[in-house]
């Protein structure tokens, strides 16, 4: 449904975005990450014509951005991380004017309007001034807004951004209602939101995608290496970091934190095969008292932090 090939963004001297290339399927609701500066807006906004790109290609069902940009956006729905509001405006206003503004027929305006309210709850707010509605009440009023022309595609940039955990929660479940009849594509750096509403997940790092997948084809792609945590007491990092780096599977040891006596540190495997045995046997011929050994799950921010950290 949508292509895009070698996608590339320059503000200036700046590569922004460099030369992405990705398909979109029908239906998927796809989570766009990654850290402050990676990119994600500069994409989203190119994909949605609002930024000409540097370099590549879009294109979305048979129209491709540069040639069709009015085709793109009439079947595109667009929420920016700051919702476009007029402020002063009543909702019910606001939204029948960007429905005239999206040319809805007038026989079928009111009907839509009816229906992007109930979908986004809002429809007890709908007589208020905007400018009265709280953080989440007004991102709710953004998204009837990219709702009302009935797209085939959403666009959300950091749909959740400022907004309390319970507020999270009712858009993360708008947006699951939508995308049972739409394609969505948001960006976040909320990576609990990312895993619990998106089909498939595409990282992004100082513009360049480093991972794209399911979350659990994710996991299994990381499973190359592992991390264990300990806590000892009686011990010094310089130590520790060159008894424990003595074993051929240790990568790394970081410390993590140290007070009151005691040390905690993290330890990279380059080894998908347990080493907790081994470690434990190089650590009882010490006298360092072992207060907690595991070792770490591979989740989504694990995975997060490996691919977008600046050493990494």
């Amino acid at each position: 449904m949508i292509q895009v090939e070698n996608l590339t963004k320059y503000y200036s001297d700046l590569c922004a975005v460099d030369q992405i290339s990705l398909e979109i399927q029908k239906g998927e609701i796809l989570g766009l990450l990654g850290p402050n500066g990676a990119g994600k807006t500069t994409t989203l906004r190119m994909l949605t014509g609002f930024l000409r790109p540097s370099a590549g290609k879009v294109n979305i069902l048979d129209f491709n951005i540069e040639d069709h940009p009015l085709e793109i956006k009439k079947i595109l729905g667009y929420l920016p991380e700051s919702a476009p509001l007029y402020h002063d405006m009543l909702v019910y206003d606001y939204l029948n004017y960007v429905a005239e503004i999206r040319a809805i027929d007038k026989g079928h305006k009111l009907d839509r309007i009816r229906q992007v309210a109930d979908l986004c709850g809002i429809n007890e707010v709908m007589h208020k001034p905007v400018n009265e509605l709280s953080k989440g009440y007004k991102q709710r009023v953004g998204l009837a807004h990219a709702m009302i022309n009935d797209p085939e595609i959403l666009v959300l940039d950091e749909p959740t951004s400022g907004l309390d955990p319970n507020q999270i929660a009712e858009i993360r479940q708008i947006i699951k209602e939508i995308g049972r009849e739409k394609t969505i594509i948001l960006s976040t750096h909320i990576l609990s939101e990312a895993e619990a509403t998106c089909d498939r997940i595409v990282i992004i790092n100082r513009g360049k995608i480093v991972a794209d997948g399911s979350t659990e084809s994710l996991k299994e792609s990381a499973g190359d290496y592992r991390h264990i945590h300990l806590t000892l007491q009686n011990a010094d990092f310089k130590s520790v970091d060159t008894l424990l780096s003595s074993l051929e599977a240790i990568s790394g040891v970081t410390q993590i934190a140290e007070s009151d006596g005691q040390l905690e540190v993290r330890l990279a495997c380059r080894t998908s095969s347990d080493q907790r045995a081994a470690i434990y046997q190089q650590i009882k011929q010490t006298d360092w008292v072992l207060l907690d050994f595991h070792q770490e799950t591979q989740t989504l921010e694990t995975i997060f932090r490996e691919l977008t950290l600046e050493d990494a």
